[in-house]
């Protein structure tokens, strides 16, 4: 099974806009990379009437859509813990989640000092990285919002 880090913050701190700059630079160095967002609410299948959403609202326990090299799935599952979707993702070298805060696996956190709020993991075991535009110490690496090739250098030296 391929590593799984997570990138953790409050709303609104810019986890998704540092994916957006940092799956890129992995890309580029020939990283196979595979990613989970984390979500609050019910997954929708498609358009209402569109055919795959029809086939969920009929009953069907699992639907893919499947075209032109690219596959979508829903799939009615249990999916409590990140160990519950690593099968999906064997043919990665690395998965990135997006949140799963809760979870016991190595955490990026993205802290902006406009959102008001304070850090959620300074001094937490799992904290593996800080990514901020604050002056702070939380005791592991910290990386500047732009700063993603020094990123991408740390998450290849330390899990791939």
């Amino acid at each position: 099974m391929p590593p799984i880090i997570s990138i953790v913050g409050t709303s609104h701190s810019g986890k998704t806009t540092l994916l957006e700059k940092l799956i890129p630079e992995l890309k580029r160095r020939g990283y196979r990379i595979g990613t989970i967002k984390h979500a609050s609410h019910v997954i929708d299948m498609g358009k209402k009437g569109k055919d795959s959403w029809r086939h969920k609202a009929a009953g069907a326990d699992t639907v893919i859509a499947a075209g032109s090299g690219r596959i979508a799935m829903v799939k009615d599952n249990g999916c409590d813990s990140l160990d519950s979707l690593a099968l999906y993702f064997q043919d990665m070298d690395l998965v990135i989640t997006e949140g799963y805060k809760r979870e016991p696996r190595p955490k990026i956190e993205v802290f902006r000092q406009a959102t008001g709020k304070p850090p959620i993991f300074p001094g937490h075991p799992d904290l593996a990285a800080f990514v901020t535009d604050a002056d702070m110490d939380p005791g592991v690496p910290v990386f500047g919002l732009d700063d993603i090739l020094a990123l991408a250098d740390f998450i290849e030296k330390r899990f791939l």
